[in-house]
């Protein structure tokens, strides 16, 4: 049985299919309604369960018409309704879920609960985001990094500001699909060494954002203020020097994208002549929350 906790799950080989399939997929329904199911349905009568532990969007709406486009269907789940958010234990609910649907997406705070819930559980489980990680998403980033035709090997990717769960699963990409990250981050928000570990070499943190950008290929940001905390005056100042702007990315390459996983705090982590700006993919980015994990849900059912 497969489940999708972190990239390394399903491996460089595992990474690049998915991504194939993805793009795949997504040319082949152009022009049909977002409710219409592809037209081999490859997860026809197949249940995914979804339980939220924090607010979503993207990641709500995107598995919620991923499942439908492959011909199943969803049940979703917020803590606060379930007993799980009176105190019932994540491996008493994994057990209990596991016997009324085929997998589980869980959107959480603490990595340790989405372990449990795949130890626990007898159907795939797939992370949806925790404090560690975000697999899925950047899954959505390299898909609309190659669909700009950009190939992945030797990649310059700069990341601006905060050394969070979003980066650590960049540089992960970045050592299984062989690309380099180069990370700016102010002094006490760089991602901890077991982070930057997980780039196999092809990670690094500067102090500098010019130096992190020069020469990049890809630019990501995200928002300084992670959904649950307060919002911090302290790290909003330190943060304002990495703050993408159209100075900062005239230091990248002429043809540079800029990524950002949204939701975006503008006039703070980024500015609106970037963010709606040409050398944004933003959209595309968001849209491709849905075809990318598609793909994960078939691979996690071993069809890819």
């Amino acid at each position: 049985m497969r489940h999708f906790l972190n990239l390394s799950d399903a491996g460089a080989d595992g990474v690049a299919a998915m991504l194939a399939d993805a793009i795949d997929r997504k040319a082949a329904r152009r022009g049909l309604p977002k409710g219409r199911a592809d037209a081999d349905a490859p997860l026809a009568g197949h249940v995914l369960a979804m339980v939220f532990e924090k607010n979503s969007t993207r990641t709500r709406v995107s598995f919620d018409m991923a499942i439908r486009q492959l011909g199943g269907t969803s049940i979703v789940m917020d803590a606060g309704s379930m007993q799980l958010g009176r105190g019932e234990s994540v491996a008493d609910t994994a057990r209990v879920l596991s016997g009324y649907v085929d997998a589980i997406m869980i959107r959480t705070d603490d990595h340790a609960k989405v372990e449990d819930m795949a130890r626990y559980a007898s159907v795939p489980v797939i992370n949806g985001l925790t404090d560690f990680s975000h697999p899925c998403q950047i899954m959505a980033d390299l898909q609309t990094i190659l669909e700009d035709g950009k190939a992945l090997p030797g990649l310059k990717v700069a990341w601006l500001g905060d050394g969070n769960n979003v980066l650590a699963s960049l540089m992960e990409a970045a050592g299984l699909m062989q690309f380099d990250v180069v990370a700016a981050c102010p002094q006490g928000f760089a991602p901890p060494e077991q982070d930057i570990a997980l780039g196999q070499g092809r990670a690094r943190v500067v102090a500098s954002p010019q130096e992190a950008v020069a020469g990049a290929d890809v630019i990501v940001t995200d928002t300084w203020i992670s959904m649950g905390q307060a919002h911090a005056d302290t790290k909003l100042a330190a943060m304002m020097p990495y703050q993408v702007d159209e100075a900062l990315m005239a230091h990248a390459k002429p043809d540079a994208r800029f990524l950002h996983c949204l939701p975006a705090h503008r006039g703070e982590e980024v500015v609106d002549a970037v963010i709606d700006g040409p050398q944004s993919l933003i959209w595309a980015e968001a849209e491709n929350r849905l075809h990318a994990q598609k793909a994960v849900l078939r691979w996690v059912f071993g069809q890819i």
